[in-house]
């Protein structure tokens, strides 16, 4: 079954916060010439998710193809940003596809895979790294409001996927994608080396993110 595009789960990309270990929003840093934000909106539209919208907070942006999210409570942590971006939701979203800003190695195949779990009757599908859940995480709106609820302080739907992990599909995306965060100058800078030469990044063994943290 291929979904309509008026059945496409949306894009959620959260963006929000100040980047208090880097020094600044890491929305606003760019990566190969290109912003964190439009990288990451890029990747969830070429995924297939429609609309795309963008939780933000610590910096004002302005994000073509995308609908940007106030979030006045960014400094209560990330679950307050996913709670705005649910809200933001149009009716009758049948799922949103949920990322972080600053895993610019998650690519529209895994975005793709999700969706694909999604039209297989997956509620909830997780890309998985070396076996351990990590971004991007499909919920279906069936899920929606529990999530919301259960995001709290900042832990995204981690709460609410632990809770319930029967419902919970794995979707391997070790091959087409990479997890690895950018919380320092460091990171920015490794990840800003040509690739030529050197393989992919592995997963980092600390979970962070939407579905773990």
């Amino acid at each position: 079954m291929t979904l309509r595009s008026e059945e496409a789960p949306a894009g959620l990309l959260l963006a929000a916060g100040e980047g208090r270990r880097f020094g600044r929003p890491k929305a606003t840093l760019e990566l190969e010439g290109e912003r964190l934000v439009d990288r990451g909106v890029r990747t969830l539209r070429d995924g297939g998710c429609s609309p795309v919208l963008v939780v933000a907070g610590a910096a004002q942006i302005e994000v073509i193809g995308a609908v940007v999210v106030p979030n006045p409570d960014w400094r209560d942590g990330m679950g307050s940003s996913l709670r705005a971006g649910i809200a933001a939701l149009p009716p009758g979203c049948p799922a949103v596809v949920v990322a972080l800003v600053d895993q610019p190695l998650v690519t529209p195949a895994a975005v793709e895979r999700l969706i694909a779990a999604f039209e297989e009757g997956a509620g909830i599908a997780v890309a998985t790294y070396g076996g351990a859940p990590r971004n991007p995480v499909l919920l279906g709106a069936g899920h929606l409001a529990g999530v919301a609820e259960a995001a709290v302080g900042d832990q995204g739907a981690r709460g609410y996927l632990r809770a319930h992990p029967e419902l919970v599909t794995p979707v391997p995306c070790d091959d087409v994608a990479a997890p690895d965060d950018i919380d320092t100058p460091e990171d920015l800078s490794a990840l800003s080396r040509p690739r030529a030469g050197r393989s992919r990044p592995a997963p980092r063994s600390r979970p962070r993110g939407a579905a773990g943290r």
